[in-house]
């Protein structure tokens, strides 16, 4: 539009009904725009929100073991390790040495090179086992990102309700049990199998 004094731009935005907004004030003449300024804010603001909702904090999840786990516990702790793993989250872990099972530190190591094994298809060793006073420390870092592991749970989130919407009559709940009965009714029709074998 080019330069125009003050009152003229006023003019202009009453007549169109819009708003006279400063762009760039530092300018030599300033930048003014005419717009729906309630309507920028507005829509700058539903961007802001939409960009906080794909935005993803990095979490550093901890888990702590003894030299000397069950081998159930390990299991239990290890799924707990795999799920932050695939949620896209750093895990710490954490071997607390007690007593005499400071002059062993090669337990804990031992313990550490097995977890990292195990999961090593969703995670890598972010850094290595190191002694820090009566603890050994760990962190493994996860091969996906938080956004896209974000994106799957979105995904896998929407299957479920467009499979609840599809079969409205049959919950999750119902689909395991039936799974549950159909491999108790596999393993009843071999067992007969088995048992005129051995006669």
């Amino acid at each position: 539009m080019g330069i125009v004094p003050l009152a003229k731009a006023l003019e202009l935005a009453q007549e169109y009904d819009l708003d006279l907004v400063e762009v760039a004030a530092n300018a030599r003449p300033p930048v003014c725009k005419l717009m729906d300024y309630g309507k920028f804010k507005y829509e700058s603001a539903m961007k802001a929100r939409e960009a906080r909702k794909n935005q993803a904090h990095t979490v550093i999840k901890e888990m702590k073991l003894r030299p000397k786990i069950d081998p159930h516990d390990y299991d239990t702790k290890k799924g707990h390790v795999v799920r932050f793993l695939k949620q896209g989250d750093k895990v710490k872990i954490t071997i607390m040495f007690r007593g005499r099972e400071q002059s062993r530190p090669e337990l804990g190591y031992r313990l550490l090179q097995r977890l990292a094994e195990d999961v090593q298809d969703l995670g890598f060793v972010e850094s290595n086992p190191k002694q820090d006073g009566r603890n050994m420390i760990m962190v493994l870092g996860p091969h996906k990102k938080k956004t896209e592991a974000m994106a799957e749970a979105r995904q896998a989130q929407e299957a479920r309700k467009a499979d609840a919407k599809a079969n409205p009559g049959k919950s999750q709940n119902a689909a395991d049990s039936e799974n549950a009965a159909d491999s108790e009714n596999a393993v009843e029709t071999e067992a007969p199998a088995e048992a005129s074998a051995e006669a």
